[in-house]
């Protein structure tokens, strides 16, 4: 029997979330029982097992029944997940620019030139590739 949850959200996930998620993410389905030794923090199992169940509710996570337990596995994939923590963070902190979010890296030293010049050349190669894409569709 599938239980799905709701359709998937924009909402960012709580630190409790995010570390119940990379267990799904590393580990693959998994039940309350396989997740909890993998946390941090010594929790109870009734205190993962709500945890999932609000994964459930906003649909990161879909489950699977398996006897009398249910497997978890995740819906919501580590880079969308690590997107929309980004874009939470922009739209919170910097008024949705990028560039202040670098700029602010910048000043307080979390991002080196070296850094920096291989985001430039990534965003020219991603340039480069989007030039050739609409080149193609013009001809």
């Amino acid at each position: 029997m599938i239980a799905l949850g709701k359709k998937e959200t924009t909402t960012t996930l709580t630190p409790l979330e995010l570390e119940i998620m990379q267990v799904l993410w590393d580990e693959g389905p998994s039940t309350v029982a396989d997740v909890a030794p993998r946390l941090k923090a010594e929790l109870a199992y009734t205190t993962v097992q709500t945890m999932l169940g609000v994964l459930l509710r906003k649909g990161k996570v879909k489950r699977i029944q398996e006897g009398k337990a249910y497997r978890y596995h995740p819906v919501v994939s580590r880079q969308r997940a690590s997107g929309n923590a980004i874009e939470d963070l922009l739209r919170r902190m910097f008024g949705g620019s990028a560039e202040a979010l670098l700029m602010s890296m910048v000043e307080a030293r979390h991002i080196s030139p070296r850094e920096l010049n291989r985001l430039a050349e990534r965003l020219a190669e991603t340039e480069r590739k989007s030039a050739k894409g609409k080149n193609k569709e013009v001809r």
